[in-house]
């Protein structure tokens, strides 16, 4: 197949938007934080790296993000080395570039800023052949913020088992 070919196959039907293909995503922050706004930005990676994240070897666990010098550096994230990377393989838990226009950048570091504010990402995906990231302003939960989303979580399970089962 040629690359036309391929570039042609990653679009959808109905018009030329780019699928969206997620390849790591953050679960564990919707849980601990308080999600306020969330933003989408492009990545700088090795060609390694993206080969491994075509492979769906990718870990936002425990990673987050930093304003330094005008530029946002997403620290953490492990990209397991790619299998046939030989001696051009990349280091697992790098620092990796994030790319965003400045003036985005800028406003985010005026509101996080702001106490108890932080950046996470939330999620890492294809969009096209690019690969980006979901990041998000969030302010950490208290225990009984975790215990109140948890309980609402399970009053709706209920709620939609009772409806379910009450229909038939």
């Amino acid at each position: 197949m040629t690359k036309q070919g391929k570039a042609q196959n990653d679009k959808k039907k109905d018009g030329d938007k780019p699928v969206y293909r997620t390849v790591a995503d953050n679960r564990r922050a919707r849980h601990d934080f308080e999600i306020l706004e969330t933003h989408e930005a492009g990545i700088s990676l090795l060609g390694t790296e993206v080969k491994a994240i075509r492979a769906g070897k990718a870990n936002l666990q425990d990673s987050h993000i930093r304003i330094e010098d005008g530029d946002l550096w997403l620290y953490n994230c492990h990209i397991s080395p790619y299998d046939y990377g030989n001696r051009f393989n990349h280091e697992p838990t790098r620092k990796r570039r994030l790319l965003m226009h400045s003036r985005q950048i800028l406003k985010l570091k005026a509101t996080t800023q702001e106490k108890g504010l932080t950046l996470i990402p939330l999620k890492l995906y294809f969009k096209g052949n690019l690969v980006k990231v979901d990041l998000a302003v969030v302010r950490g939960k208290k225990l009984h913020d975790k215990r109140d989303t948890i309980a609402k979580r399970e009053t709706k399970r209920q709620l939609d088992r009772i409806t379910k089962t009450s229909r038939y």
